[in-house]
């Protein structure tokens, strides 16, 4: 095998999982933030099942069928999240198109790592540039906001800390104002930490909720209704099939907007 041809492998390797469509056709979402983004649900059969017209980024940066669970941050952990059920109302939304998903979600993990200069921000940023060389990125994911609630000042800044880094997101990917949409925590958290201290997660919450008078083309999906798993901190099965769906319908009122 001579070296003209392994290298055109290792440059075309990223494409290779699947068969991909134009890539005007071909339209991703970057998913980010901390457990309850990346998924640990249990695994359910009705998606069991690949869609031809949803596919995954996986963790060796190739294109594949998606399947959960998306994310591999915590193998022994990780489970149904809101990515496959936010995919398939995507579709069903734009019969002409494929959805990419980006999996770079990581549980357990602050805002501090997601904003510019942290380890996560600059791994998702190369895995989505990776990506859009096949894709065209249609809107950012994110759910995080726990690992912040045990302090009330970095609840207080959560809103202006998360808009800096949206901004510089969209800037670093050269996306312009691409849609954001951010999932409020789950109601069901406790008042206390599991040291005993308040937890502000009321706060963050309502730092959320002022995202879209922070930054353009930015909207929020509500949590409200939606069950736990059982341990006070992650959503269930069923519930992240709906707040996938929500994430949706909010994706779907931002991108109209766009210029």
């Amino acid at each position: 095998m001579n070296k003209l041809f392994i290298a055109l492998l290792l440059v075309s390797a990223h494409t290779h999982g699947a068969n991909l469509p134009p890539k005007e056709q071909f339209h991703l979402y970057l998913l980010i933030g901390q457990s309850n983004m990346a998924g640990r649900g249990k695994l359910s059969p009705d998606y069991a099942v690949p869609n031809d017209r949803i596919l995954m980024f996986t963790q060796e940066n190739n294109w594949a069928p998606a399947v959960e669970p998306l994310h591999f941050d915590k193998p022994k952990v990780a489970g149904a999240g809101l990515g496959m059920s936010f995919a398939r109302a995507m579709a069903d939304a734009a019969p002409g198109v494929t959805i990419g998903l980006i999996p770079c979600a990581v549980g357990g993990t602050p805002l501090e790592r997601w904003s510019k200069g942290g380890d996560l921000y600059a791994q998702a940023l190369e895995r989505a540039r990776l990506a859009m060389k096949d894709g065209i990125l249609k809107g950012i994911l994110w759910h995080q906001g726990e690992a912040d609630s045990g302090s009330e000042t970095k609840a207080r800044t959560y809103g202006e800390r998360l808009a800096k880094m949206v901004s510089d997101l969209r800037a670093d990917l050269g996306v312009g104002d691409v849609p954001f949409v951010a999932g409020k925590l789950g109601e069901f958290l406790k008042r206390e930490t599991k040291s005993g201290t308040p937890s502000y997660w009321p706060l963050v919450n309502e730092q959320i909720a002022s995202l879209p008078k922070r930054v353009p083309y930015a909207a929020v999906a509500e949590s409200q209704g939606l069950n736990h798993k059982g341990d006070g901190v992650h959503f269930d099965t069923p519930a992240l099939r709906e707040f996938g769906k929500r994430y949706a319908a909010a994706m779907q009122r931002l991108q109209p907007k766009q210029p």
